[in-house]
């Protein structure tokens, strides 16, 4: 019996050569639409589905392969003698391979302005079936979804007539897994647009690789990048890497925390980041000012780190720039003049991300896998306290003006530094940052302990490529008290030990969400101190 192959695909990649192929070795050859055109247009004979199963094409094409003759040629178990007899009986003919990819509705969904109608038309429904068929019947048939796998499908045929079970049984999972990701799309796409529940009773999300890693976090682990069907403008997936070394999985993940911080603000901005702690920002009239802000907070730690800027990087930044040893700078643009400075260090990646200056206006999700599940919440996105809910000062002392603007920004800052979290900040810049420590105290101590040396060593850091010098980026200088800083926390002190320890410094304005049970403990020291303290009524956890 003569072997038969259905080919329809969207993505014609190597179809011609894989139909050639089949067509040398004997086999006959099914075909539909745009396909058989294509074969034709190249020589190769197809019979069109019309002629297999006696039915014209209709509806537009919505119906074609929905019927007895295919899904009966795929479906019919060769070894049973029942379905054999169904099949000589009904002139059912059988389908050895099925090559299948499917209507584009991913590249659909993904143009400016979609229609509704549009996207709906892109939905395919006789391929999934086909795929489907072909794959639960993987003891016969051979499917395929991917031309990547044309050629091996060929090699095995040459060789032996047939494909092995082995190869089947992989096609087969790979099929499945083809089919379940193009539902889970259209499933997304359309739940959005109907405005279904946030958190379903069942979750599907899809992902498409980007890349395969060296290795994950450790060379002993492996790893890819994935990123969402359709990700969030302005994102580390919508960046487009325009020098240096492929980006490994520790750069993705720190890129993604500085540009989630950078994107906080409208005005200027620098953003270091190091091991997903922010090491330093600063925000000023001037990106060059801001990235001063943002070194002088810690200089130390800001070498081997990632820095995100939301403003076009110049010659005079680039110089600034090429003067530490940086794994990725990111900005919406780079001049010229920049990119011949900063590409002659050939390992650094620079990263393009117009939208990095355009700030965020929505959350989304944020996923953490844990052992045997998944933990998914919204992204802790939200405008600064005092556009969206009154700050409260629960002391006597009032904050100044000049104050509450660090405030203000400490709390934006103190979002993104891993819990418990501790912020010193100052004319727009953090002079000290204390994450992830297992008590309050700890964080705070160790955040101001860096202010201290912030002060005393800001004077090592200069601007030599212009008129610009430390006194510019708007630090204080050494001299100047740290009183004129305020402390920013992510969450309520449950004892004062902070508020005493940050009087120790100077520090005459906190702010912190509230919301202890021992509040009035906190609220009672600093007015004992004459410090000023802000209650946001928002927490800030980040684990």
């Amino acid at each position: 019996m003569k072997k038969r192959a259905l080919i329809s695909v969207s993505d014609k990649s190597g179809v011609v050569d894989f139909a050639r192929s089949l067509e040398q070795l004997g086999w006959e050859l099914i075909s539909t639409g745009g396909t058989q055109k294509e074969l034709a247009a190249n020589g190769i004979t197809t019979l069109n589905i019309s002629d297999v199963t006696g039915f014209p094409e209709c509806l537009d094409g919505r119906v074609k392969t929905l019927h007895p003759k295919v899904h009966g040629g795929l479906l019919a178990v060769r070894d049973n003698a029942e379905h054999q007899a169904i099949v000589t009986e009904l002139g059912i003919e059988y389908i050895d391979i099925v090559a299948v990819n499917l209507y584009p509705f991913k590249a659909t969904i993904r143009k400016l302005d979609v229609e509704l109608a549009e996207a709906i038309e892109n939905i395919d429904i006789g391929g999934p079936a086909m795929l489907r068929s072909a794959a639960k019947n993987s003891k016969f048939v051979t499917v395929l979804t991917d031309p990547a796998d044309y050629d091996r499908v060929i090699a095995e045929l040459i060789a032996t007539g047939t494909t092995t079970d082995a190869t089947r049984f992989e096609l087969m999972a790979k099929a499945f897994r083809h089919t379940a990701a193009y539902d889970a799309v259209i499933a997304e796409y359309f739940a959005d647009q109907a405005g279904l529940e946030r958190y379903p009773q069942e979750l599907t999300l899809t992902f498409e690789k980007t890349q395969e890693l060296r290795y994950g976090e450790n060379p002993q682990q492996s790893a890819a990048y994935y990123r969402e069907i359709l990700p969030q403008a302005g994102s580390i997936a919508t960046a487009r890497q325009i020098h240096g070394k492929e980006l490994s999985y520790n750069n993705i993940a720190d890129a993604s925390a500085a540009i989630a911080l950078v994107k906080e603000f409208s005005e200027p901005c620098a953003v270091a980041v190091k091991h997903a702690n922010p090491c330093g920002v600063g925000v000023a009239e001037s990106i060059l000012d801001a990235y001063c802000k943002a070194h002088d907070c810690d200089p130390l730690s800001i070498f081997g780190g990632i820095v995100a800027l939301n403003r076009e990087v110049d010659a005079t930044l680039a110089v600034e720039l090429n003067k530490i040893f940086l794994e990725i700078a990111i900005a919406p643009t780079f001049s010229v003049e920049a990119l011949s400075i900063l590409t002659a260090k050939k390992n650094l990646r620079l990263l393009e991300l117009p939208e990095i200056a355009t700030p965020q206006t929505t959350g989304g999700y944020d996923l953490k896998k844990v052992s045997g599940g998944l933990l998914i919440q919204d992204c802790d996105f939200q405008p600064p306290a005092a556009d969206h809910q009154p700050l409260t000062c629960v002391t006597k002392v009032q904050p100044t003006a000049a104050q509450l603007r660090d405030m203000l920004f400490g709390q934006t800052v103190v979002k993104y530094v891993k819990s418990n979290a501790i912020v010193i900040a100052i004319n727009g810049a953090t002079i000290g940052i204390g994450p992830g420590q297992t008590n309050r105290i700890w964080s705070a101590k160790m955040a101001l302990e860096r202010a201290v040396q912030a002060l005393e060593n800001n004077s090592e850091f200069r601007v030599q490529s212009s008129e610009l010098a430390l006194q510019n980026s708007g630090l204080v200088t050494q001299d100047s008290e740290l009183g004129k800083a305020v402390l920013a926390s992510d969450a309520f002190f449950p004892f004062p030990d902070v508020v005493e320890e940050a009087a120790k410094y100077g520090i005459k304005a906190i702010i912190q969400p509230g919301g202890s049970l021992k509040d009035e403990q906190s609220i009672k020291k600093c007015d004992e101190l004459g410090i000023a303290m802000v209650f946001t009524g928002a927490r800030h956890f980040r684990h």
